[in-house]
């Protein structure tokens, strides 16, 4: 019988080496420490209750012919400001300052271990970081999560806001109200904590993109995954329960008819983003999340809104489909060609 040929030690290795770099899963810090953002990453310095604090934020100046505006961009729960880079750019070259930054308790801000979490915190930390940037009146622009703070930051500081945009803001129904049980910061904390990249990708694939994946993608789930499969997942885990007790606890939806700002709603059909929708009985999880019948209620209840539909996008329409979502925000801005 001939004698068995054993693969060579190189090769051996070889083949380890490709498998790790195909199973290899990023990993980051608490602070997103070792992720690339794509603009220079800064950091204001303040004190809030109690405690020094520090946002990270990105503030890019116009590329284009400067029109004296400033775009002021605010991320969801599952994102960050360097999520925006696309939209940055697109702003940036209308003539746009624009200014990303990352929430306190997300990213690449301060994680608190004690920290009382509120849209109206949030809000009056975005408005001083904006204050050390002298930057008086703004647009903002916010998505997900971030829409919640965008409509707070309006309502709260109405002299501000120059134009309000919300792309597939969270919020447009009051999840409580309808039925949807409360779970506590503990029993969201122990959920967080199970948090695995698999995860993450479905819920985007489902909800974000329509079922439709793109290799570009993976960059946002390796950023919302690695500051879990890092050194400080428990104070990432920790935090994100706080701030999804927030948004649970915080509807800003029976207000919108109190904001004074020309308001522009994008919104992709396709999104069934419902926080909480996974613990509600059966019947009450399908109803919500209709983001069709909610965006049209939204544009009714704002007084001064105007709402860009698209029909075929999910979630997050300015990553799945940039082109189509910066010719409606720039034609929304009165910026458009």
């Amino acid at each position: 019988m001939p004698k068995r040929k054993e693969p060579s030690v190189k090769k051996t290795l070889a083949a380890a080496t490709l498998l790790a770099a195909c199973t290899a899963q990023a990993e980051y810090g608490p602070r997103l420490e070792g992720f690339d953002y794509s603009y220079p990453l800064q950091t204001f310095s303040f004190s809030s209750q109690q405690q020094p604090l520090e946002m990270g934020y990105l503030d890019v100046a116009p590329s284009g012919s400067a029109n004296g505006k400033t775009a002021v961009l605010m991320h969801g729960k599952n994102f960050c400001g360097a999520t925006w880079e696309a939209t940055i750019e697109v702003l940036s070259s209308a003539g746009y300052r624009v200014i990303a930054p990352d929430q306190i308790g997300f990213c690449s801000s301060s994680k608190p271990r004690g920290y009382q979490f509120s849209f109206g915190q949030l809000a009056s930390n975005t408005d001083a970081l904006l204050a050390s940037l002298d930057v008086n009146k703004a647009t903002v622009i916010g998505h997900s999560m971030g829409g919640m703070l965008a409509a707070r930051y309006a309502l709260n500081h109405p002299d501000r806001v120059e134009q309000l945009v919300l792309v597939n803001p969270i919020g447009l129904e009051d999840w409580q109200a309808e039925g949807v049980p409360y779970a506590t910061i503990d029993q969201l904390y122990q959920s967080q904590l199970k948090t695995t990249r698999e995860g993450i990708k479905n819920y985007q694939l489902k909800f974000y993109y329509n079922g439709e994946w793109k290799p570009e993608y993976d960059r946002w789930v390796d950023m919302s995954y690695g500051m879990y499969a890092g050194p400080g997942k428990e104070i990432v885990a920790w935090n994100q329960a706080q701030t999804a007790e927030m948004l649970f606890t915080q509807p800003v939806v029976h207000e919108f008819g109190n904001i004074q700002a020309p308001t522009l709603l994008l919104i992709g059909g396709k999104d069934r983003t419902a926080p909480g929708a996974n613990r509600a009985p059966e019947a009450i999880a399908q109803r919500l999340g209709n983001y069709p019948e909610l965006g049209q209620k939204t544009a009714d209840a704002i007084p001064n809104a105007t709402l860009v539909e698209f029909p075929e996008l999910g979630h997050s329409p300015q990553v799945e489909a940039p082109d189509q979502f910066h010719q409606a925000l720039l034609r929304g801005l009165g910026t458009a060609d």
